[in-house]
């Protein structure tokens, strides 16, 4: 018999949304029953000098979450990221 390591992450599941022309990709790795560590990923139209964040996966901090939190603080730190990268809305 093989013991399965509490190590080994199982991915959930993607989710791709749209932001400000960036997409932001979100990446649910299963941590214990029904929570999730997770990481965004965002990709874009334009790599300004000095980002190099852009197109790397970065974890969320402070997880693991819920799937419903895990998707919310993804997306909403994959926005930040996006209007640090564009500035304010006009």
């Amino acid at each position: 018999m093989i013991a399965a390591s509490s190590a080994v992450s199982i991915r959930a599941m993607d989710r791709v949304t749209e932001y400000r022309g960036f997409d932001i990709h979100v990446d649910l790795h299963l941590a214990s029953r029904d929570m999730f560590d997770v990481w965004f990923q965002i990709e874009g139209p334009m790599s300004p000098p000095g980002v190099a964040a852009i197109g790397k996966r970065i974890k969320v901090f402070g997880g693991p979450y819920s799937r419903r939190w895990a998707y919310l603080v993804a997306e909403l730190a994959g926005r930040a990221a996006v209007d640090v990268i564009l500035g304010p809305e006009e």
